[in-house]
């Protein structure tokens, strides 16, 4: 990625750890282990900081559902100030061990901070945030409204989200809905990427809040 090779470790991959679930992981918000795969959205997404790293520079990013932290290294090693979340405390020690050994592909600039967070009650400030990062967050319907309120709480008046979506029945009217909603949704990014057993075609969708006269 941007001539880099970015090293991430995990403690197995999602098959392995499927059959290690119980019954009490299939409650209500089904702690599945997604995050230990790496996703093609999530490298994606990771491509496209690095190409258009002028944007993200001293700004502040929130990456939501951070997973193994991929989308937040590569921001932070742009010069982004980067808080990464999940919802899984797990996810999180992987992500901060990933911080560790590419701490020289940062170049100096500050690793990530890494916290548990809940998008449906989001710790970060109202209007805070510059870049919104996200990765194939929209494979279920009911999480389109906890992120549409999380893009209204979290962005600033001139913020932008980057979500990558691969090609998804269940994710496809989110665009329209938010666009419904009042937001600007564009695609200025798409590609072809095979990851984790996966091929996907991924789409990068800019969201942004629309201007009045605009």
């Amino acid at each position: 990625m941007a001539g880099r090779i970015w090293r991430l470790t995990r403690p197995a991959d999602l098959e392995t750890l499927w059959q290690g679930l119980g019954e009490e992981d299939f409650g209500d918000d089904e702690r599945l282990p997604y995050w230990v795969e790496l996703w093609p959205a999530a490298v994606l997404l990771a491509r496209y900081v690095a190409q258009i790293a002028e944007r993200v520079r001293g700004r502040f990013c929130l990456d939501a559902g951070c997973g193994l932290g991929l989308g937040a290294l590569v921001a932070a090693s742009v010069g982004g100030r980067v808080l990464g979340f999940d919802y899984e405390p797990e996810a999180l020690v992987y992500a901060r061990q990933n911080a560790v050994v590419n701490q020289e592909l940062l170049g100096g600039n500050a690793a990530p901070v890494f916290a548990v967070m809940d998008w449906r009650t989001p710790a970060v400030a109202r209007g805070s945030v510059d870049l919104l990062l996200g990765a194939d967050i929209l494979y279920e319907r009911r999480f389109f409204e906890p992120v549409a309120a999380l893009l209204d709480h979290a962005l600033a008046p001139d913020g932008v989200a980057w979500i990558a979506d691969p090609d998804r029945s269940v994710s496809a009217p989110a665009w329209k809905r938010l666009e419904g909603l009042g937001w600007s949704v564009t695609t200025p990014y798409s590609g072809r990427v095979a990851q984790s057993g996966q091929d996907m075609n991924v789409h990068l969708r800019q969201i942004s809040r629309k201007h009045r006269g605009k």
